[in-house]
């Protein structure tokens, strides 16, 4: 058994009988005692271990809500096109990093966002045939619903102008009929068995120093059965250094509840967490389904990507065997149906549902999902990446938009995340976008939708408490207290005595899982 001492700090604990103590004592794992130095002294006797914190600040360890943590590491190493502010600029990156790589060897990662750029038109294959002729490129938007593809990808899975849409998704057509190469939504996902696989493990071992230099000592991974596969194989062999709640491929249900997994099992390390649904798509790929049209294409409401029936047959499946359900739902109309097959499939005792993203939400929805208990897991930098997207496609809609303020001020609980590698993973970034709705360069100046603001104590909790209730975690984990599990993160920045625009540049000086100091900035 080691005790440790974390001394000479201002520990915010997020406990509101006693919101800021100066250090604290871990038994191995566990909290066992905080307050002044002298108090954690006494309680724990001679001989702990002292750590001096250097008079930093302190928080709870950082809660990842939503996060890819596979297709993040893999794309550390794939080529990032979120920079690019042209087709041409596009093309001429891809072209660079094509010829870098072996003959014959994929083309992957993408994360372009033809919204931003400077003519933004729909790219195709053609574009791409001419910097990949020889080799297959499938590379996703900064969404992740889209996949534009050349000629060999499409060739390798059998698209053609023959292939019908599938459930859920859409193979854009040209005037002729012939595929573009863009694949929406489901339309991708026979790409997916082609991509040749790396070890995960090993990637995921590099992912994870840069997710603690972050301050993050927890994550809600949303990948597949390959990604839990490779944490366990981490946690056993004495390498995992940060904690996950492992969420089950919805295509990988009917195995998980014959092998009886159950959300909450596991240990402190690797715990099963819900099943993950969709219900739609995204704003950026004009999938998210909404009840009003898109300015200027008032025709398309976007797609329902599992249909509502086996939405409800899937959530009944999933609860009756001890199974949590996170559906992704962007657009107002897949935010009410979510509710609806929550509200159909009827009570689910000892589980939390949640509604992944949330982002834009009837006034009468909202209160629907305190009534109901669902917890709303949501992503502030979308907001901010998303607010030129918003007004240019849901002017003049009657919903609310990434309603922070308005879900808390309901009584819904919310959980915050980054859903990176979409966005970056950095949380601080996300904190100061719920508390100003601003960008990091100030814009728009006082905020967009300022009535959605929330407070410095109610964005640090959602990224700390929040995360933990979404997970049932809320007796281990997201507060500094004794009993909990000490994760804890040492910051140069005090967010509650700082400016807020100081927030987005906080560094990590610290960050301890289970008692250990993990990470430590050089």
């Amino acid at each position: 058994m080691t005790m440790r001492v974390f001394r000479n700090a201002t520990i915010h604990t997020g406990d509101p009988h006693r919101p800021q103590v100066q250090a604290l004592a871990a038994d191995d794992e566990v909290i066992v005692a905080t307050g002044t130095e002298a108090e954690v002294r006494a309680a724990v006797g001679t001989g702990a271990e002292l750590v001096d914190l250097d008079g930093a600040a302190v928080i709870p360890g950082l809660y990842d809500a939503h996060i890819h943590t596979a297709s993040y590491a893999r794309e550390r190493s794939q080529i990032d096109l979120r920079t690019a502010r042209s087709l041409e600029e596009a093309l001429a990156a891809i072209a660079e990093h094509a010829a870098r790589q072996r003959p014959g060897a994929w083309v992957l990662g993408g994360r372009w966002n033809s919204n931003a750029w400077e003519r933004p038109v729909q790219p195709d294959r053609h574009a791409l045939d001419s910097v990949c002729p020889d080799r297959p490129a499938a590379l996703p938007s900064i969404d992740g619903h889209t996949v534009w593809a050349n000629s060999l990808a499409l060739r390798m899975v059998g698209i053609d102008r023959t292939t019908p849409d599938p459930v859920g998704g859409q193979i854009v057509r040209d005037e002729h009929g012939e595929p573009t190469g863009i694949l929406r939504e489901a339309a991708s996902y026979p790409l997916r068995d082609l991509v040749p696989e790396e070890d995960l493990a090993d990637q995921l071992l590099a992912a994870q120093e840069d997710l603690l230099a972050l301050g993050l000592t927890s994550l809600h991974d949303i990948d597949g059965e390959d990604c839990r596969d490779a944490y366990l194989r981490l946690r056993d062999a004495g390498a995992l250094k940060l904690r996950v709640l492992k969420a089950i491929p919805v295509e990988h249900l009917e195995a998980a509840v014959a092998e009886g997994r159950r959300t909450g099992d596991g240990d402190d390390w690797v715990r099963t967490g819900p099943v993950k649904l969709f219900s739609d798509g995204a704003l950026g790929s004009h999938t998210c389904h909404m009840i009003d049209g898109f300015a200027g294409d008032e025709g398309n409401h976007g797609i329902a990507v599992t249909p509502y029936d086996d939405l409800v047959k899937l959530i009944r499946t999933a609860a009756s065997a001890g199974i949590a359900v996170a559906t992704h739902a962007i657009g107002d109309r897949a935010n009410r149906l979510v509710l609806d097959a929550y509200e159909q499939a009827g009570p689910a005792p000892g589980l939390r549902h949640r509604i992944e993203h949330a982002q834009h939400v009837r006034r009468a929805d909202i209160a629907r999902m305190a009534r109901l208990g669902v917890v709303a897991s949501m992503q502030p930098v979308h907001c901010t990446s998303d607010i030129d997207l918003v007004a240019a496609l849901l002017a003049g809609h009657d919903h609310v938009s990434y309603g922070w303020r308005t879900l808390l001020d309901e009584g819904v609980a919310l959980a915050f995340g980054s859903d990176a590698p979409v966005e970056h993973p950095n949380p601080f970034v996300a904190l100061h976008a719920a508390v100003t709705r601003t960008r990091t360069d100030g814009t728009p100046s006082g905020g967009w939708q300022p009535e959605q603001r929330i407070s410095v104590g109610e964005a640090l909790r959602a990224h700390t408490l929040g995360s933990a209730y979404a997970a049932g975690e809320e007796h281990r984990k997201g507060v500094l207290t004794p009993g909990r599990l000490a994760d804890l993160v040492a910051v140069d920045t005090d967010p509650f005595a700082a400016e807020v625009d100081a927030i987005a540049r906080t560094q990590v000086l610290t960050t301890v899982v289970g008692g250990q100091v993990r990470r430590q900035r050089p």
